[in-house]
This record gives C-alpha cells, sequence and structure tokens, in this order.
C-alpha cells in the first residue's frame, strides 16, 4: 500500500470519526451529512433484498432510526461504511427471517426505482424489452435464494463490493464469501436455466 493510499484512508477515517463526534455533541447537520451520504445505498441493499419499494422504504426509514440512535458508538473499527452496510443487512435479514417471504415481482418493472442504469435511448423498443423481462427474471430468481447466498450476491454483483467489505460487512471470513458468491450464482445460474425449461 502507498504512502498516498494509507494517508488518504487516515484522512477518511479522520473525518468520519469527526463527523461521529460532531452527532454526538448535538451537531444534527452531521447526521444529515451521513444520511446523504448512505441514503442511497441503503434504499438500493433495502429494495434488492426486500423486493418491494413500499417496504424498502419502511426498511430504509428503520435502518437510519438505528444509524441514528447508535451513530454515537462508532468507534472507527470499520469504515463507516462498512457499518452502516453491516446495519442495513442486519436488520433486512430480520425482517426477512420474520417468516414473510417478500415478493421481487415489482423489482425490476418499469417505473420502479432502482439502482439499474438508466436504459440506453441508442437500443430499440425490443432490445429494451427483452433487457427488463431479463432483469424481472433475475430479480424472482434472486428471491428464491437462501438469505446468506442472496446477501453476498448482491453486495458483489450488484452493490460493487470488493470481498474484503463483503467479508467486514457479514463478519465472516473471505473464504466463506467467495463459497456464498460462488453457490447463490450457481442457485442463480439453475433457476434461471429451469425457467428457460433447459
Amino acid at each position: 500500500m502507498s504512502v498516498a493510499m494509507i494517508s488518504t484512508s487516515s484522512e477518511v477515517r479522520d473525518a468520519e470519526l469527526d463527523l461521529v463526534e460532531r452527532h454526538r455533541a448535538g451537531d444534527r447537520s452531521a447526521f444529515d451529512e451521513v444520511y446523504s451520504q448512505f441514503a442511497e445505498m441503503v434504499w438500493n441493499v433495502a429494495l434488492r433484498l426486500a423486493g418491494d419499494s413500499d417496504r424498502a422504504a419502511d426498511l430504509s426509514q428503520e435502518v437510519f432510526l438505528r444509524i441514528y440512535r447508535h451513530l454515537g458508538g462508532f468507534r472507527g473499527r470499520s469504515a463507516l461504511r462498512t457499518w452502516v452496510y453491516r446495519i442495513a443487512l442486519n436488520h433486512c435479514r430480520g425482517r426477512l427471517s420474520g417468516g414473510s417471504r417478500w415478493s421481487f415481482r415489482r423489482l425490476f418493472e418499469e417505473g420502479e426505482e432502482t439502482a439499474e442504469p438508466l436504459p440506453d435511448l441508442g437500443r430499440g423498443p425490443e432490445d429494451l424489452a427483452v433487457a427488463s423481462d431479463d432483469s424481472r427474471r433475475v430479480g424472482e430468481a434472486l428471491a428464491q435464494l437462501p438469505i446468506e447466498f442472496r446477501e453476498a450476491v448482491v453486495l458483489r454483483d450488484i452493490e460493487g463490493l470488493s470481498y474484503e467489505e463483503i467479508s467486514a460487512v457479514l463478519n465472516v471470513p473471505i473464504g466463506t464469501v467467495r463459497s456464498r458468491i460462488a453457490r447463490g450464482r450457481e442457485r442463480l445460474r439453475d433457476l434461471l436455466m429451469l425457467e428457460n425449461g433447459s
């Protein structure tokens, strides 16, 4: 690791701890900064795991309530981003394990707020329709994965986290992360092939 990277990492950590200290001191703008920085990320995780925009909105509010209550206890042992991901995942996991199976049916439908990039306007209607159908099928198959595989696949393939970041968020060894991603992808592929009648 270069000296510049260490310095930048140290500066980020110092800025995060300063933000937490400001929150502890009652500075309301500190939490606003945390919210602005992580709102989209929390929303995306909640939507991908819950599969419903109304549920995702509720979950996001609940996650930020938890963050607000516990931000003063953040000690900087991990990056603030990792800590926020962990709270979001743990909260969603708790709600998902409550026995209700949240539907992913609407996850990728046109008009839903998703983390998907805007459509390529250079593509024709047929190409866009095929891409939309593919996204819907992937969302429905993703909903059938066990939660530990779904979390790992969402964090890696949708959120783009590194294996090291996922390990920190899920609090499991990197080998477990790799295994969950591989097994999740394999099950996802099997489910999609089954749907295609292959």
